[in-house]
């Protein structure tokens, strides 16, 4: 028998143009045992048309990526957040690329989080599932700065200088 008040599943929007990284994340949901509903968009444009179309159903949280043809994810995420009925979005940056500078940035543009995607799946799978357990019992408003990137520690490390130059933003000159 089904019973009668089945939760709605958890709407996640995934702005995401690596089919790998799509295909991981759809792993990682496939074995949560959260009802969740996934729409996955390509580019930062067909993520904004989605997301401006009155008949689109926001979603509860939006995992973004930093690197995505036609408008990239810090020009969704500032256009976002200037935008009366968007501007309370969770959005969690979703992305392989980290400077710390950068991610300054998107904390101080109004990001929920900021999650370093990690190499192993298994991980992947752990930190998707924890932050939309989270999300989902909270309601969260924006962490603190200390707690605001979520990353596995990888030794040797280095900075994506390469990402000084893709971004434009508003007010730094030089993120080196």
């Amino acid at each position: 028998m089904i019973p009668e008040h089945l939760p709605a599943p958890f709407n996640i929007f995934l702005a995401e143009d690596d089919t790998d990284d799509c295909l991981f994340f759809k792993e990682a949901l496939a074995e949560f045992s959260m009802p969740t509903e996934l729409t996955v968009v390509q580019d930062g444009e067909e993520l904004m048309r989605l997301l401006k179309n009155e008949t689109t159903k926001l979603p509860d949280v939006l995992f973004l990526d930093l690197n995505m043809p036609r408008k990239n994810g810090f020009e969704c995420l500032s256009e976002i957040k200037c935008d009366n009925t968007l501007k309370q979005l969770t959005v969690i940056i979703y992305s392989t690329s980290f400077h710390k500078k950068i991610a300054t940035a998107l904390y101080d543009t109004g990001a929920s989080y900021y999650i370093s995607k990690p190499f192993e799946i298994s991980k992947l799978k752990k930190v998707v599932q924890e932050i939309i357990t989270f999300i989902a019992q909270e309601k969260i408003q924006q962490p603190s700065k200390e707690t605001f990137i979520l990353t596995e520690e990888r030794k040797n490390a280095q900075p994506f200088l390469w990402f000084s130059d893709f971004f434009i933003i508003p007010g730094s000159k030089n993120l080196n």
